[in-house]
């Protein structure tokens, strides 16, 4: 009798905990794009195209004052100059990317004549974070930070 009992409430806490997978609240996020609103559309994608070595995509919303830079595995930087209203930037809203080769990053930044920086902003100094990573920062055209780090060499 007890086992006729059990293989119902067994079938009805299944059921119900499929029911509760299939929530409609549930949801992932993944990381689609980034925007930033830049001054001159030309200097800022030369910038990210030229110095970073990064290349130019389709903008896809054929919309004028906007164009994309891929930033590789389908992520994207859409550069909008479109908008007007000022931008109040910090350093702890930046951009980052792991650099495979760290000396030759900053070789080109000093061929360049770009400057970097560690965190607390000394110029031509490099971070060493505890775990031995390395991190520079720079500025693109309209003041962006953009952070290095040598996190592909560990």
């Amino acid at each position: 009798m007890k086992a006729k009992l059990l293989l119902p409430v067994l079938i009805a806490f299944l059921c119900s905990r499929t029911l509760w997978a299939q929530n409609p609240e549930t949801f992932t996020l993944k990381l689609d794009h980034i925007a930033l609103s830049v001054k001159d559309l030309d200097r800022s994608v030369d910038f990210y195209k030229n110095v970073l070595k990064l290349s130019e995509i389709t903008n896809l919303t054929k919309k004028e004052g906007i164009r994309w830079i891929s930033l590789g595995d389908g992520k994207e930087l859409h550069l909008v100059s479109t908008i007007k209203e000022p931008v109040i930037i910090n350093k702890a809203v930046h951009l980052a990317f792991k650099i495979t080769n760290f000396e030759a990053l900053i070789t080109k930044l000093q061929n360049l004549n770009i400057t970097y920086s560690d965190w607390p902003g000394t110029l031509d100094k490099i971070t060493v974070r505890a775990d031995g990573i390395k991190q520079i920062y720079i500025q693109d055209p309209d003041g962006y930070w953009i952070e290095f780090n040598s996190v592909e060499n560990k």
